[in-house]
């Protein structure tokens, strides 16, 4: 049980630090623009630690220029709380901040019994923001008890464009030198990635490691009671090294001694809820095909490699990949499309993204098409889509060729990953 009066210290330094996030400069991000705070529904923002969501939420309150009182329930000295102690912490928030009409309730699934809570403040008219690192325990406990009353917004590390932004490189001007600070920021990009306080500290594997290592204890094995810590935590590794990878159930059950498959199963479900792994599934008009063998990816690059024992190579060409498929991950998200990849015995495609039932554009990966083996395995994919699925808007992204091919009938757009993210619109 903590006491209103140190409620009352922890929510008046909390609203120090929301103040300070003034001073600091700060990238727009593209999901803003989802956040209604004219709506009656609680406004859920999603994603991995450290992607920003606090930051997305206080510059959209901002510029709203509402009233609102701050809870960050990730401070440790809230682990005792409890929901009988809500009503305390509301209190204590009137008494810090005046009257309000908007509560930011950070992090707030650390809470036990939190939704009838949220749920009561809609009910009292009351405009309610949430940001929460497990897809799950918001989710479910949502549509449990908030009765669609809630919309989620996904957000991700920083894009290539909000990277460049941060960075201070022109996006948009067509000079030589210009065009060469675009080229060395995503030499950097595809090597560190984007998760936002990497851009100000130098020990990125320190950063990464004491993350993972936050996701895998404390939003993973504390919440789900994970028996058999080292296993799981091999699993995730094991993941995160090989990535991009297509999940098989029994073979994870197997290399990693799991009773059953279903252990397995739900390992890797655990990762994608706590934005870990992003999961992408196997293009097919039948549902049940499209259930199996997903293929995960990172959520970020600097997942890949920057930890300990880590072991993973530099594969340029699987860091291109993952960061074409977070670019293609968000964009669907916010535009209401889905991506899916293609194998079959015949070839593979990277990538197929679908408006509904309709394939409206079909993409490759490959860091370096030079090699004519390389160059034919790449378009041969794209004429497999094509006449999979009739799609005519085929591109081809490299790390630095432009061009176009024409091959069996069809003509591909080739173009370099860093120029394709700028002109994404996220």
């Amino acid at each position: 049980m903590i006491d209103k009066r140190t409620l009352e210290f922890i929510f008046s330094d909390q609203q120090e630090e929301i103040a300070d996030r003034a001073l600091e400069a700060l990238c727009h991000r593209a999901e803003e623009k989802s956040v209604d705070l004219n709506s009656t529904q609680a406004q859920v923002v999603v994603g991995v630690r450290r992607s920003g969501k606090s930051t997305l939420c206080y510059q959209v309150l901002q510029a709203k220029g509402l009233k609102y009182a701050y809870a960050d329930f990730d401070d440790e000295r809230l682990a005792a709380l409890t929901s009988e102690q809500l009503n305390d912490v509301l209190e204590v928030l009137y008494k810090i901040y005046g009257d309000f009409r908007c509560l930011f309730l950070d992090e707030i699934q650390n809470v036990v019994g939190w939704p009838l809570f949220v749920n009561r403040m809609l009910r009292k008219k009351m405009h309610v923001v949430i940001t929460g690192s497990n897809a799950k325990l918001l989710s479910g406990e949502l549509a449990t008890h908030l009765s669609g009353r809630s919309k989620e917004i996904a957000l991700y590390p920083f894009s290539f464009r909000e990277f460049c932004v941060m960075k201070g490189v022109n996006t948009n001007k067509r000079t030589t030198k210009e065009e060469a600070f675009r080229r060395a920021a995503f030499d950097v990009y595809l090597k560190q990635g984007g998760f936002p306080e990497m851009l100000a500290i130098e020990d990125n594997e320190s950063y990464v490691k004491n993350l993972v290592e936050n996701i895998l204890k404390r939003d993973i094995e504390q919440r789900y009671n994970i028996s058999y810590k080292a296993s799981f935590e091999q699993l995730a590794h094991h993941l995160m090294n090989v990535s991009p990878a297509i999940v098989v159930a029994t073979d994870l059950a197997h290399r990693f001694g799991f009773k059953s498959e279903h252990t397995a199963k739900n390992y890797v479900k655990y990762l994608k809820e706590a934005y870990l792994l992003i999961g992408i599934q196997k293009y097919s008009v039948k549902s049940k095909l499209r259930a199996i063998q997903e293929k995960v990816y990172t959520v970020d690059v600097a997942m890949m490699d920057q930890r300990d024992n880590a072991f993973a190579g530099e594969n340029l060409g699987h860091r291109l990949e993952t960061i074409v498929a977070i670019h293609l991950h968000r964009m669907c998200k916010l535009s209401g499309m889905d991506v899916y990849y293609m194998s079959n015995r015949t070839g593979e495609c990277d990538f197929v993204v679908c408006k509904g039932n309709q394939v409206i554009q079909a993409i490759q990966v490959s860091y370096d098409i030079s090699a004519e083996k390389t160059r034919r395995r790449e378009v041969n994919g794209l004429v497999l889509a094509a006449k999979q699925t009739k799609c005519q808007d085929l591109l081809l992204l490299t790390d630095h060729e432009s061009g176009e091919i024409e091959h069996s009938g069809f003509k591909m757009k080739v173009q370099p990953v860093y120029e394709w993210a700028l002109e994404l619109g996220v």
